[in-house]
């Protein structure tokens, strides 16, 4: 290669002493032969130690309780909202969707709304959301607002 050509990709190659060969462990005393990089003796150097073998004692998988409960896969997560909370961001009253308080920054986006009755509300406000305890319900309704289950 002169050095008036262009630096092309296939001139590239690794430096000297870069491109190690590579090691064929256990195939005579010239290489990595004899003990192939596994130390002496023991059950690791003869053959394979099952995952999770502890050595005889009682291992972990079997030390732990097999079933406690169980998990409902269809069980609905609501996202809370108190009065209180519902008051604040409603001080006039108004319409409350579940898209608003998204908006507002009250509950996260796509997931189903619950409102709770903790607190209290003194102006009407129309809500439309998922669900509703029973206290919540009837406190908006009291205020002079509706309740309404999307």
């Amino acid at each position: 290669m002169s050095d008036s050509s262009p630096l092309k990709v296939h001139h590239l190659r690794p430096a000297p002493g870069a491109n190690r060969p590579k090691t064929r462990k256990g195939r005579g005393e010239a290489s990595k032969g004899k003990t192939a990089g596994r130390g002496t003796k023991g059950t690791k150097a003869r053959g394979t130690v099952p995952v999770g073998f502890e050595g005889g004692q009682m291992p972990l998988i079997r030390r732990i309780p097999k079933l406690k409960g169980f998990k409902n896969p269809f069980r609905v997560e609501y996202q809370v909202v108190n009065l209180s909370r519902l008051a604040e961001l409603y001080p006039e009253g108004g319409e409350a969707t579940a898209e608003d308080l998204a908006a507002k920054g009250a509950v996260r986006r796509g997931r189903p709304v619950k409102i709770l009755g903790s607190g209290d509300i003194s102006v009407a406000v129309q809500v439309k959301v998922h669900a509703f305890s029973a206290s919540a319900k009837e406190k908006i309704v009291a205020a002079g607002g509706s309740a309404d289950v999307l």
